[in-house]
C-alpha cells in the first residue's frame, strides 16, 4: 500500500485524517458492491462461454461420374427397371437397378472415396453403337412398355450426359453393337442349319466377303470399329479434358471349347425360330465367335492404352462362366434364360423371331446378376482409384 504525504487542513488533527481514511474505505467498498451487483445482473453465474472456433469448411462438391455404354452396361433384364415401369421418364434404354453402374453407385454411397460423395450420371442404352455414343442419334428398341408409335430418338450419349469440364470419371462399354454382334450371331444360327458340329459356315463367309445377311467381311468390321472407337475416345477427352477415362471390355460370352455347348439347349446357343424350328450355331462357329469377342476386346484394350486410359478386363475372370455353362456357373445367359418378369419371351432380330420356353426369357447372351456383380466389383475398384 502506498502512502501519500499531505498537509492537514486548517483546524484538523490526527482525528481528521482517520475520518478521511474511513470515508475513503467506505466509498471503495460501495464501489466494489455496486460493480459486483452490476456484473451479476449482466451475466449468468456460470463460467463465460468459450470464444467460437473457426467455421467448418464447406462440404466438397460431389465427384462427377458419367457412364456411357450399351446393353451390357444398362442391364436390360437384371433387376428392377430404372426408371420404374410406368414412369413417364422411361426412354427405352432398359437401364436396371441390377446393372453394374447402380451396384457401384450404392457401394460408393455407403463408403464415399476419400469421404467425397459421387454423383452418377448413367446414359447407357441397350443397342447403342459407338457412333450413337459420340455423333449419331439413337432410336431405342426396348420391348418393355413401348409408347404408341415407338420410342423417340435420343441425342448422342456424350451430349445428354452433360459431359464437361467438371466430369471426374467416365466409364465406357461399347463396340459389340458396332460389329454388330447380334446380326453376326443370327447369320451363324441360320448358317448352322443342317451343318455338322465341326463345320464353320459363318466363319468361312465372314472371312471372305460376309454372308448374305451381313455383306461385310470380319476384317472390314475390325478396321471400321477401330476407327470409330479411337474417334470416340478423342471425343470424350475433348468434352471432358480433366476426366479419368475407364473402358470396360466384354465378358467371355461363348466358350473357347465349343464341345461344352449342347446344340439343342435354348438356354445355351440354340433357338426356336418361327418357321424354322430349333436351330443352333455349329461348334466350329462357336469357337470362331469366341475369337471374334477376344479380338474385339484386344482392340478396345490397345486403343485404351494408346489414349493413356484404363482398361478393365472382364473376359479373363469370366472364363468358365460363359453361356454354355450350367445354371449355377454361368455369368452370361444363353439365347433364353432367367430374366425379370417384365422381359419378353420372344424377340425379333432382323428377319427372324426367336421364341423361348414359358419359364425363360429372351436374354440373348447378356450378363446375368452374377456377371453384373462381378463387373461391378472391378469397376468400383477402378473408379475409387481414379478418384484418389
Amino acid at each position: 500500500m502506498f502512502h501519500r504525504k499531505t498537509s492537514p487542513a486548517a483546524g484538523s488533527g490526527h482525528g481528521g485524517g482517520f475520518v478521511r481514511k474511513v470515508a475513503l474505505g467506505a466509498v471503495a467498498a460501495l464501489t466494489l458492491v455496486a460493480t459486483a451487483q452490476a456484473g451479476a445482473s449482466a451475466a449468468p453465474a456460470s463460467d463465460p462461454a468459450p470464444a467460437p472456433g473457426p467455421a467448418p469448411a464447406p462440404a466438397a462438391e460431389p465427384a462427377q461420374w458419367v457412364v456411357l455404354g450399351d446393353s451390357y452396361t444398362s442391364g436390360e433384364f437384371v433387376g428392377n427397371p430404372s426408371p420404374a415401369l410406368g414412369n413417364p421418364g422411361r426412354d427405352g434404354c432398359d437401364r436396371t437397378a441390377g446393372a453394374y453402374p447402380s451396384l457401384v453407385e450404392r457401394k460408393l454411397a455407403a463408403d464415399p472415396p476419400g469421404g467425397r460423395a459421387v454423383k452418377l450420371t448413367d446414359v447407357s442404352c441397350g443397342g447403342a453403337t459407338i457412333k450413337e455414343i459420340t455423333t449419331d442419334r439413337q432410336t431405342p428398341v426396348s420391348p418393355v412398355e413401348p409408347p404408341e408409335g415407338g420410342w423417340p430418338s435420343l441425342s448422342p450419349q456424350i451430349g445428354r450426359s452433360a459431359l464437361g469440364a467438371g466430369t471426374d470419371v467416365v466409364t465406357i462399354s461399347a463396340g459389340g453393337n458396332s460389329l454388330p454382334f447380334s446380326k453376326m450371331f443370327v447369320s451363324c444360327l441360320i448358317g448352322g442349319i443342317g451343318q455338322s458340329d465341326g463345320a464353320a459356315p459363318c466363319r468361312d463367309a465372314y472371312e471372305a466377303n460376309g454372308p448374305v445377311f451381313d455383306p461385310e467381311s470380319i476384317q472390314t468390321k475390325y478396321d471400321r470399329v477401330t476407327r470409330e472407337y479411337a474417334a470416340m475416345l478423342r471425343a470424350v477427352h475433348q468434352k471432358a479434358p480433366g476426366a479419368k477415362v475407364i473402358t470396360v471390355g466384354y465378358p467371355t460370352i461363348v466358350p473357347s471349347d465349343p464341345a461344352t455347348c449342347d446344340r439343342q439347349d435354348s438356354s445355351e446357343l440354340a433357338a426356336d425360330v418361327q418357321g424354322l424350328g430349333r436351330i443352333s450355331v455349329t461348334h466350329g462357329d462357336i469357337a470362331w465367335l469366341n475369337g471374334v469377342n477376344t479380338h474385339l476386346n484386344a482392340l478396345i484394350k490397345a486403343l485404351t492404352k494408346l489414349s493413356g486410359d484404363t482398361y478393365i478386363d472382364i473376359a479373363a475372370p469370366s472364363v468358365g462362366h460363359d453361356a454354355c455353362q450350367p445354371r449355377a456357373r454361368k455369368w452370361v445367359e444363353g439365347i433364353c434364360g432367367e430374366g425379370g418378369p417384365y422381359w419378353p419371351q420372344e424377340t425379333a432380330l432382323g428377319l427372324v423371331t426367336l421364341s423361348c420356353p414359358d419359364d425363360e426369357r429372351a436374354t440373348l447372351m447378356h450378363p446375368n446378376s452374377t456377371g453384373q456383380a462381378d463387373t461391378a466389383t472391378r469397376v468400383e475398384a477402378a473408379v475409387r482409384n481414379a478418384l484418389k
